[in-house]
C-alpha cells in the first residue's frame, strides 16, 4: 500500500497553503478597492441626475409657452420628465435667472458626504463651478 502512494503525483501542504496566502493577500487587496469603486458610483448617480434634470430644464424651456419653472414637478407635469436613480431627492431654486439644481444621494453610500448629508449642487445660466457640499 505504502509504494502506491509514493508513486502519485501531486501537490504538498506546503503549495497548498503557499496558493491559499498569495490568493488571501489579492484579496485583501482588491476587495476594499472594489468596494471604494463601488461606492463612487452613487456619487455618479447624483452628479448624472444634476446633469439629467438640468437637461429637462432645457428641453422644458425649448416648448413655446413656458416661461416659468418653479419646482421639478413643473418638470414632470410636461413632456420633459426625469427620472432620478435610486430614491435620490431633487430641488430646484431659480434666483436672478439662474437655476440651482440639487440632488441629495439618497443611499448615504457616497464617499464625499458628510455625516451622511450629501449634496451635488450644479448651476444653469452661470459660470459657478458645480460641486458637492
Amino acid at each position: 500500500m505504502i509504494q502506491k502512494l509514493r508513486g502519485q503525483k501531486g501537490f504538498t501542504l506546503i503549495e497548498l497553503m503557499i496558493v491559499i496566502a498569495i490568493i488571501g493577500i489579492l484579496a485583501a487587496i482588491a476587495i476594499p478597492n472594489f468596494i471604494a469603486y463601488r461606492d463612487k458610483a452613487y456619487c455618479s448617480y447624483a452628479e448624472g441626475d444634476a446633469q439629467n434634470i438640468l437637461a429637462a430644464i432645457s428641453c422644458y424651456f425649448s416648448e413655446p409657452g413656458n416661461q416659468t419653472l418653479t419646482s421639478i414637478a413643473s418638470l414632470q407635469a410636461g413632456t420633459c420628465k426625469v427620472t432620478l436613480n435610486g430614491g435620490n431627492v431633487g430641488t430646484l431654486a431659480e434666483a436672478n435667472d439662474v437655476f440651482t439644481v440639487t440632488v441629495t444621494d439618497a443611499s448615504g453610500r457616497c464617499p464625499r458626504s458628510n455625516n451622511g448629508a450629501l449634496v451635488y449642487t450644479t448651476y444653469m445660466g452661470t459660470s459657478l463651478t458645480p460641486g458637492w457640499k
